[in-house]
């Protein structure tokens, strides 16, 4: 899905890696999760932090992805994405906590 293809696999310790490190991130970014998250909840009177993360995240997708991509194109359209985006936040927002890297392990190793 990538722009630029690697077909190199991924080593657990390169994979457990990543995932302390997103854990460790999402730890430092827990006001802001929290705040996107009940911009959600509440999105009439508060729609800006949840727009905001949906279009940087689309923005992202858009400049590190190949767009011509069917799985792409279902990530950038709008009528599908608010479910992924959901997940995405509410998986960030679950390995916040103190198990946080067993969670995100758990959850992408099942996935």
């Amino acid at each position: 899905m990538r722009n630029s293809f690697n077909n190199n696999n991924i080593k657990l310790s390169e994979f457990n890696a990543l995932i302390k490190l997103t854990a460790e991130m999402a730890k430092f970014l827990y006001p802001y999760i929290r705040q996107i998250l009940q911009s959600r909840d509440d999105f009439i009177r508060n729609p800006k932090p949840w727009n905001e993360f949906k279009n940087r995240y689309i923005e992202l997708i858009s400049e590190r992805f190949n767009t011509n991509s069917m799985k792409v194109k279902r990530l950038l359209d709008p009528s599908c994405n608010d479910e992924v985006f959901i997940k995405i936040i509410l998986t960030l927002a679950l390995c916040i906590s103190e198990d946080g890297f067993l969670n995100l392990s758990s959850t992408l190793l099942n996935y």
